[in-house]
């Protein structure tokens, strides 16, 4: 059974169809890498996804439930999580406090050993508030948080936006670790092609809100791929 599964997806804003007929699948424990330049739909995908636009037509399923109509908050007790781009976190609340926020749809309010485990930097300035931590430990913060209710489906939209190198590599291991110890299935955003081959197991590419082209890691044509993230 597929952990995610998109079936003709129409969104607009507006008047203005954005995602035009966007189908994909991903299996549980796969990474999906969603690519594109600025403007062609990933964003606007991530947010019908996770419920925050709605879909004119089509379905979106959560392992065998149709999601599609749900409120956010139900898509999240329904497994989903999601890391927005720029990451909003609550900046007046220490990283224990953001932490602690996204276990609403866990019984047992306890942060999980393993988040600071993999995130040591988190245990080191866990009262310290959100809006005082660096770019990179903000967005560690964000993907810890999103991961402590242990989603069968995460979301992460943009991530390596405004980060520097190193803690990009800190990232991207983390995540690959992290997903095979738990299992969930990642769709990503990315304009980063080093990022996404360091993460992904599937790359697709979109243009102007299709689906333009697909290929796996082990047929991946890095040259083809470049070409559609510029302009």
């Amino acid at each position: 059974m597929n952990a995610l599964e998109v079936t003709r997806a129409h969104v607009s804003y507006g008047d203005s169809r954005i995602i035009e007929d966007v189908s994909l699948h991903i299996a549980e424990s796969e990474s999906v890498a969603l690519m594109g330049r600025n403007g062609m739909g990933k964003t606007t995908l991530m947010k019908a996804l996770i419920g925050l636009l709605p879909i004119d037509s089509g379905s979106i399923r959560v392992g065998n439930v149709d999601v599609g109509s749900f409120p956010s908050h139900k898509r999240v007790e329904a497994g989903m999580a999601y890391v927005p781009q720029g990451r909003m976190i609550f900046p007046y609340l220490t990283v224990e406090e953001n932490l602690l926020a996204g276990m609403e749809t866990v019984e047992e309010k306890v942060i999980p050993d393993f988040v600071y485990d993999v995130f040591p930097v988190l245990k080191e300035m866990r009262s310290r508030r959100g809006g005082n931590l660096s770019g990179g430990q903000q967005q560690q913060l964000a993907i810890a948080r999103a991961l402590v209710s242990r989603p069968k489906v995460f979301l992460l939209d943009e991530p390596t936006e405004g980060i520097q190198p190193s803690i990009i590599k800190d990232i991207a291991k983390t995540l690959n670790e992290l997903r095979a110890e738990f299992g969930f299935a990642l769709l990503v955003t990315e304009q980063a092609l080093n990022f996404a081959l360091d993460t992904a197991d599937r790359f697709l590419i979109i243009e102007r809100g299709r689906i333009a082209h697909e290929a796996t890691r082990e047929n991946v044509n890095e040259a083809e791929i470049r070409s559609y993230l510029t302009i």
